[in-house]
């Protein structure tokens, strides 16, 4: 074993020591590790420096109580958390999540992969993520805004436009942010657009913040088919999830040609062989709240597979491209397998960490394109930053332009991981040149500001 590999082994074995049980973080930590062997040979400095020491060790962790009423006056009592990672490149920026899973393992292999994202956007902003273990469905609007504002009574004195700047993720959108906006604003006494983003666009939001990450995710899997002289056009593709980032990639998938032939939510899965309707998918999902089945119940081209994920499509009709865009580890090796033997040629994932080790593994070996989350899903905090911009200016930007902005802050994310791993000898490993562009750039700043 190298030098290098050694003191990565033993750093890696500090962390797991150091955060037990925390299995989510332990999966973030050693993905970004494994490609770092040939980074710490080529710059010793990041060793002399314990910056591996360092970066795995978030600035700041802070867990509290949220205690709330609902609609009968029965007092609940949630737990949340923020997590303040890394801040040599800007003020923390990552979303929060409210979801019964939530725990501060989560929050920190969320706000660890969160660094190396916001690092590839090449925009100032740091890493951090929130969230509470607080479950939103079946909840009444009264309900919710009394929790948002008792999670933004605690939350208000850690954040800031120039601090901490949180966003939505899984269960908080564009109401959530509403609520803890206004609680912020009130407790504050000032009209902080920047401290927050996701606004709605007609107080200090973004055009495109809602279409963002999908938008960012088709984006990418189009210049990653590029390189190999393949396209989106005329593919066959697979999106899991039914929310917006799978929502507004399939949109932006079909605009660039492609055939979206599957989707699915927690009860199981579609299969629609002409393409997935969106306008009756919007109606189902975003307007009425209601379950996939009644996709296929209304469409006489669809048919549901139930509690299945949408992988299960790959055992009878063919696959081209898959996108992961629902949660994390949702697809696993078996899912793999079924995806390679249909004839997937590149997985995206669109989601945070959506992809098992193992599944990651099989594709690579396999030869299929691989395109990891902290660079294809950056479009959502990148639009986020470009609302900071915004707010910091007071002005307010048409879809086009901040599309275009998108477009090619995307473009330039594929650039670099596409390069990194040129450089590094691992040509067409997008893993490798995500972290290790990632990393480099935050290691480099953090040296130059000292031991801090």
């Amino acid at each position: 074993m190298s030098p290098s590999s050694q003191r990565i082994a033993t750093v890696y074995d500090q962390v797991i020591a150091r955060n037990p049980g925390e299995h989510e973080f332990h999966q973030a930590v050693r993905e970004v590790f494994d490609s770092l062997g040939r980074v710490l040979t080529k710059f010793p400095e990041y060793v002399e420096e314990s910056i591996l020491e360092r970066i795995c060790e978030p600035e700041r962790q802070i867990i509290f109580r949220i205690p709330w009423t609902d609609d009968t006056g029965r007092v609940h009592i949630n737990r949340g958390f923020r997590v303040q990672f890394n801040s040599a490149l800007g003020p923390y920026k990552g979303g929060l999540r409210f979801d019964p899973s939530v725990m501060l393992g989560t929050v920190k292999f969320l706000g660890f992969e969160q660094i190396f994202k916001n690092a590839l956007t090449g925009l100032p902003i740091g890493g951090g993520k929130g969230g509470s273990d607080f479950n939103p469905k079946g909840r009444s609007d009264g309900e919710i805004m009394r929790f948002c504002q008792s999670f933004m009574t605690e939350a208000y004195r850690h954040i800031g436009s120039s601090v901490d700047v949180p966003a939505g993720d899984i269960g908080v959108g564009r109401r959530e942010i509403g609520y803890l906006f206004g609680q912020y604003k009130r407790i504050a006494n000032r009209y902080e657009a920047g401290v927050i983003t996701g606004k709605g666009t007609s107080w200090g939001g973004s055009l495109v913040r809602t279409e963002a990450t999908g938008y960012g995710t088709a984006f990418f899997t189009e210049h990653m088919l590029g390189v190999s002289g393949r396209s989106l056009d005329g593919s066959k593709v697979l999106v899991s999830g039914s929310g917006n980032v799978a929502f507004y990639a399939i949109e932006k998938i079909h605009a660039l040609g492609g055939l979206v032939v599957g989707a699915s939510d927690s009860s199981g899965a579609v299969h629609d062989s002409e393409g997935i309707d969106l306008e009756l998918m919007r109606e189902i999902k975003q307007v009425q709240r209601g379950r996939i089945s009644e996709y296929a119940e209304r469409r006489g081209s669809a048919e549901f597979i139930e509690a299945r994920p949408v992988w299960a499509v790959a055992e009878k009709h063919d696959v081209d491209v898959a996108l992961p865009c629902a949660t994390q580890n949702e697809l696993d090796d078996d899912d793999a397998r079924l995806l390679l033997k249909a004839g997937v040629k590149a997985v995206v994932e669109g989601a945070n960490m959506p992809t098992t080790p193992a599944a990651i593994e099989r594709f690579r070996e396999a030869g299929a394109l691989f395109g990891p989350g902290k660079a294809a899903n950056a479009g959502g905090v990148a639009t986020s930053a470009l609302e900071m911009q915004q707010n910091s200016i007071r002005d307010s930007w048409t879809f086009e332009y901040t599309e275009a902005r998108l477009a090619e802050i995307i473009e330039n994310i594929h650039a670099r991981c596409a390069g990194t791993a040129e450089e590094y000898g691992v040509p067409g490993d997008y893993v490798a040149g995500a972290n290790i562009a990632g990393f480099t750039q935050v290691a480099d700043a953090m040296i130059a500001q000292g031991v801090i």
